[in-house]
């Protein structure tokens, strides 16, 4: 059989390759159910959907980014990761493309606001935006809720500058500190670890045996967690590193200690940070200050870009190449090797016998002539 009529409806009901198929007609009479049947067994023939499916609903921005953060931000990313995207989310992605459909943003939604933020704030902060945005909705091909991402082409930017302490500066900021806050410029200046690192430093991690400091742990908006590269390394100490960090006590818990006697938090140290600058007749500089301290004195030094690179724990060498500059006399000094030596001729040039490095003293006033 192939059209049935059941109850004033009319049906089809065969069978295709051992499977059994029963469907209302969308036309109720027998001819209308056996023309739907013959449509129906060409889309099997074809291997189609007998019924095509709905359109899945296609979700905003801003419900998707609400799935986002929940599923995906808050499971995978560090707590400052996951406050940068919470921040850039609310401030301004949503506000630009929350009422718009996943499906519904394109590349010239996102050059208008490229072109919108450049009014406000630098291009960096804005790439960063925009790396969040590209990231969900990547994250919304990868779970089947768009098909493509539009094409989200970053800011050029220019050369980062940063502002370093030279050697007397540096000395000067040491002078003026005490207590914990002399060792914790000193590791900053000697080891170039980051604010979040020198707070997390515990002492079981300082290494007196191997002379080293063990860089393992970071915190970070108040948690503690693994350092921003998820790596650990191990920073040599400097002779007086090792000297200032062997006599302290006691040699438990935290390294760095606040004024009340508990662990160094970032509230306390930024302030302090400031006044002692103040205090050495230096301009304010930040933690991060230091650090560049640290990767500035070793490039201007000759050491070279993959050594600073492991020792500040870049992931990423070109991160590093913001320094290369100031290594540029060991560039000059390495090309001297190419330079031909000069050869005396003695057809045109007059050579006393002190140059020749004789010592006779009966040729010592003496003149070579061609």
């Amino acid at each position: 059989m192939s059209a049935i009529k059941r109850a004033k409806k009319w049906w089809v009901d065969f069978s295709f390759r051992a499977q059994r198929y029963r469907l209302p007609s969308p036309d109720n009479s027998r001819t209308g159910a056996k023309a739907f049947e013959s449509v129906l067994r060409q889309r099997l023939t074809r291997g189609e959907d007998l019924i095509p499916k709905e359109k899945k609903k296609c979700l905003t921005f801003k419900e998707f980014a609400a799935k986002w953060l929940e599923s995906y931000v808050k499971v995978n990313n560090k707590p400052s990761e996951i406050k940068n995207k919470t921040t850039y989310l609310r401030s301004c992605l949503l506000p630009a493309f929350g009422r718009k459909k996943l499906n519904e943003i394109y590349s010239l939604d996102i050059e208008e606001f490229k072109a919108n933020q450049l009014k406000k704030i630098k291009p960096k902060t804005i790439n960063n935006q925009l790396g969040t945005l590209a990231k969900c909705l990547k994250t919304a091909v990868e779970w089947g809720e768009l098909d493509k991402i539009p094409i989200i082409r970053p800011l050029r930017c220019d050369p980062e500058e940063f502002d370093y302490l030279t050697e007397t500066e540096a000395d000067r900021l040491l002078a003026t500190a005490s207590g914990s806050y002399y060792t914790a410029i000193l590791l900053a200046l000697h080891t170039g670890m980051r604010i979040g690192e020198l707070m997390a430093l515990n002492w079981a991690n300082v290494d007196f045996e191997k002379r080293q400091i063990i860089v393992k742990d970071n915190f970070s908006v108040g948690v503690l967690g693994s350092t921003k590269s998820n790596r650990i390394r191990y920073v040599p100490m400097t002779q007086d590193l090792y000297g200032h960090l062997l006599v302290l006590n006691p040699k438990t818990g935290f390294v760095l200690k606040g004024p009340d006697g508990l662990r160094f938090r970032p509230e306390c140290s930024r302030t302090s940070i400031h006044e002692i600058c103040d205090q050495a007749k230096l301009r304010q500089i930040g933690w991060h200050k230091l650090r560049h301290t640290f990767a500035s004195r070793l490039a201007e030094k000759g050491v070279s870009m993959t050594a600073i690179k492991e020792l500040m724990g870049h992931s990423d060498i070109r991160t590093t190449m913001r320094y290369a500059h100031l290594g540029q006399h060991t560039l000059r000094d390495a090309i001297k090797v190419l330079e031909t030596p000069q050869v005396i001729n003695l057809r045109h040039n007059s050579v006393t016998i002190e140059n020749l490095g004789v010592q006779n003293s009966d040729w010592s006033k003496r003149e070579i002539r061609p």
